[in-house]
């Protein structure tokens, strides 16, 4: 016994190195088997070939040779682009870097980016092309394409779709689609059954017509979605659908940024439908405010507005908007009883991120609740963001350089009457403003 025991304090020193040796080649991140599922899963939906990213990134030659660059804009936060504040509203699709992958990533770049084995790697994800959630019901698509040039300032511009619809529809999803991503910067669309934007349309002898303010038409119509790049279509929480009347023509308001060749931009625009009348109806609630004053070199500039809902409903997304001067966006609701409840806050808002957030959870919103918005704007040489040096007086408008203060809450109300005291409110407050 006391042989065996000799022998084991003899072995104690190797085992316990061999033993170091194995836990440090497990902990040693490899791209095969701990770097390209976390790429897959957070970056490759843009950084794939023909998508929005400057440039793929789903091999191993891809990362390892900006590995530096890529972990800057990670521990930045800058990428994967996600810019809702945890605890502020609880999104699907979240692009978030969780603090572990993170981890794994800086560990990875510091300690070599080893490939590993080509055996543990997992498939490249794949992507849906064409239309994402199989055939539309209805495709729609620009009658003329439109010249995106190939230098100058980004612009807006407007299009009217006719929908040539024979009875009234409810649509459960939409998928845009530009004919190239990278000249398209993002994208709101709307209904508008008053045939407004049509003559707007028909008196600009180009194609489409300035898009800077989309008239009443649209406005009464509401919006219908927003797209930037990377963005993925998706139904509506079972049993909704958002009504299209059969006279609505779609419009778009497209954000144009010249990418150093003319694009012929064509875009199509697809519509699933709803086989029954659905059990809650779709609409945007929009808050917004025109009171837009921003005097050059100051900051922390607030901009607010409030609405108190007439009726019950369940909120299910949320689409922020505004532009370059704008730092930060809150939106919140007070219930009845004073219980606050957030819908969302964005701290580090980028012109260029800008998008609509799906709750994970529909939000029930009583009548009588208080829904919040509040923009804060910096127009300081100090915002990395400013357009213009030195700095200028900026105040309300529709161009790249002039300022908005918006929000849509997506809601869904349980029956037709409750949805046009929601409409009549909306109306009313529009006429006011």
């Amino acid at each position: 016994m006391i042989d065996v025991m000799k022998a084991f304090v003899l072995l104690l020193p190797t085992v316990l190195s061999l033993g170091c040796a194995a836990t440090q080649e497990t902990k040693s991140p490899v791209f095969t088997r701990d770097i390209a599922p976390i790429v897959f899963a957070r970056c490759a939906a843009c950084h794939r070939p023909g998508n929005a990213g400057p440039f793929p990134l789903l091999e191993y030659g891809d990362l390892k040779k900006r590995s530096k660059q890529i972990l800057e804009v990670v521990e930045s936060r800058r990428m994967p682009p996600w810019k809702p504040v945890e605890g502020h509203g609880d999104f699907a699709g979240e692009r978030r870097m969780k603090p572990e992958e993170l981890a794994t990533l800086k560990a990875w770049v510091e300690q070599g980016c080893l490939e590993g084995d080509a055996k543990e790697l997992p498939p490249a994800p794949k992507f849906p092309e064409g239309w994402v959630l199989g055939e539309p019901d209805l495709v729609v698509a620009m009658p003329e394409a439109f010249a995106v040039p190939a230098e100058g300032q980004d612009f807006l511009r407007g299009f009217v779709l006719p929908l040539g619809l024979t009875e009234d529809r409810y649509i459960r999803a939409i998928q845009f689609r530009p004919t190239n991503y990278k000249a398209v910067h993002h994208a709101i669309l709307f209904l508008d059954p008053t045939r407004d934007s049509r003559r707007r349309d028909e008196a600009d002898p180009e194609v489409g017509f300035p898009g800077k303010g989309m008239g009443l038409g649209a406005l009464l119509g509401g919006p219908l979605t927003t797209w930037i790049p990377g963005d993925n279509p998706c139904f509506f929480p079972d049993g909704m659908g958002r009504e299209m009347k059969k006279t609505s023509d779609l419009v778009m308001q497209i954000h144009f940024n010249p990418i150093g060749k003319v694009v012929e931009e064509k875009i199509q625009v697809g519509f699933w439908f709803t086989k029954e009348t659905p059990r809650k109806l779709v609409a945007s609630l929009p808050l917004y405010s025109t009171k837009i004053d921003l005097p050059a070199g100051e900051k922390d500039l607030q901009v607010r507005d409030r609405v108190v809902l007439p009726i019950t409903v369940d909120a299910f997304g949320v689409a922020p908007h505004a532009h370059n001067l704008a730092r930060e966006c809150r939106i919140w609701a007070k219930d009845p009883e004073g219980r606050e409840i957030p819908l969302l806050w964005i701290k580090d808002w980028d012109f260029a991120w800008q998008e609509q957030y799906r709750y994970k959870e529909l939000i029930r919103l009583p009548a009588g609740t208080e829904i919040n918005l509040m923009w804060t704007y910096d127009n300081t040489s100090g915002n990395p963001r400013n357009p213009t040096h030195p700095p200028v007086r900026v105040r309300h408008g529709m161009g790249s350089k002039d300022e908005m203060a918006t929000a849509g809450l997506l809601v869904a109300t349980s029956n037709p009457g409750d949805m046009l005291r929601l409409h009549f409110a909306v109306f009313s407050r529009q006429r006011e403003k």
